[in-house]
């Protein structure tokens, strides 16, 4: 076995079957509701936390923690490994700088380690793809530094269009700008957007109604496949906010297109708190995001 480990983050999504299997070490995100702070010991189910928000609790999101960074990656340099880290967009959160950091000042108490981070510059699942990619890289016996180059050269191309019920949620926590938000809070009008190669948020147009939206991330993905460079067993992600029966018929539509690696899992309540329930998003390798 090569002799590094991969590490994430909870923000990534990989489902935690995968976790367990892999033995992947994740950072916690944190969220809190009022003064209770959840995220690592403490937490909630995402029904749980989506209902919490309908009822009309506002959640607030933090950034990791750089002690609990610390004795994580610590407990796995102790073991003579190296860390290939898999973070969370730099333009969305200061996560990605804590573990930078955190990893900065390690190496140099562990000078025969080496901590190596790569920015996603992306989300959730968009941010997950790249962590499967990597572990997938791994048990193939590629090397630290050769992975680390491979996530780099598919970055890009890691695209993510997502729709949520109304924009006050990524307008409250500064996702989106107010004169966004109140276009896509009109009735019935529905708004798309994308995750940009600068790893911030989009809006990309809006439509009428919720199955147009539906319908409308799986024509988006159409129009920017890429099937020479990659092919329909490369994973297909589908993220939701507490609304699964509407994330299966966005899975099946993307079947249909004959894909055979389609995951559904949730978004976590960390990037929950800015994008609110009902969220539904798409996550597929293409054509170079902008």
């Amino acid at each position: 076995m090569a002799d590094y480990v991969v590490t994430t983050d909870s923000n990534s999504d990989v489902l935690p079957g995968f976790i367990k299997e892999n033995g992947l070490t994740i950072i916690p995100q944190y969220y809190a509701f009022g003064d209770t702070v959840y995220g690592d010991e403490l937490n909630m189910s995402p029904h749980d936390f989506y209902e919490t928000m309908r009822n009309g609790e506002l959640p607030k999101s933090m950034a990791n923690n750089p002690a609990v960074i610390r004795e994580r990656f610590e407990k796995i340099l102790k073991k003579g490994k190296d860390i290939l880290h898999i973070a969370f967009s730099s333009a969305l959160s200061g996560s990605c700088h804590n573990v930078i950091m955190t990893a900065n000042e390690l190496m140099e108490e562990y000078p025969g380690r080496e901590i190596r981070v790569f920015d996603s510059l992306n989300a959730s699942l968009g941010e997950g793809v790249s962590v499967y990619r990597a572990v997938e890289l791994w048990k193939a016996g590629r090397s630290k530094d050769e992975v680390y180059d491979i996530l780099i050269q598919e970055r890009d191309h890691v695209n993510v269009s997502f729709t949520v019920n109304d924009l006050y949620h990524l307008q409250r926590g500064g996702r989106v700008s107010k004169t966004t938000a109140v276009v896509g809070s009109l009735v019935n009008i529905k708004p798309i957007l994308t995750v940009t190669s600068s790893g911030e948020l989009k809006p990309d147009g809006t439509v009428r109604g919720r199955k147009k939206s539906l319908k409308t991330l799986v024509s988006r993905m159409e129009e920017t496949l890429d099937p020479d460079a990659y092919g329909k067993e490369r994973m297909v992600a589908v993220l939701h906010g507490d609304c699964l029966d509407e994330a299966k018929a966005v899975a099946d539509m993307v079947k249909e297109l004959e894909f055979t690696n389609v995951i559904i899992n949730d978004v976590s309540p960390s990037i929950g708190t800015h994008a609110g329930p009902g969220v539904v998003g798409l996550v597929h390798y293409g054509k170079q995001r902008q």
